[in-house]
């Protein structure tokens, strides 16, 4: 049984809808200007744009269209990873980052979430 919850946010008829699997960008934890920026560039993502360094860097260790979002807070930087499908921004996890790598159990964690979502 899957324990995978989505939720769908939608701007404007001919942006790319997010589709959030359990996880939120919300004050608290975040402050209110990283979670400004957060919008923000999910908003670039959602009307086609794509993202570079330093906001974004691919993440191929997670799949194929994965990426990981960058947004520097007051006291830590947040990580947000997600998917570029042709339908939707897909959001599969949201951290605080404290070391140059990503841990293993939110790249395990985005996996399956991804394999239980594209099964959905």
């Amino acid at each position: 049984m899957s324990d995978l919850t989505y939720n769908v946010d939608v701007m404007a008829s001919n942006d790319k809808p997010l589709v959030w699997l359990s996880v939120v960008v919300k004050s608290p934890p975040f402050s209110k200007d990283a979670r400004l920026e957060a919008g923000f560039l999910l908003r670039k993502l959602q009307k086609g744009q794509m993202l570079e360094m330093p906001h974004s860097r691919p993440m191929p260790v997670v799949g194929e269209r994965c990426h990981e979002l960058r947004v520097i807070d007051v006291d830590k930087t947040w990580r947000i990873i997600y998917r570029i499908d042709s339908d939707a921004i897909v959001i599969l996890d949201v951290f605080g980052k404290k070391t140059r790598t990503t841990p293993q159990s939110v790249i395990d964690r985005s996996r399956k979430r991804l394999r239980e979502y594209d099964d959905a």
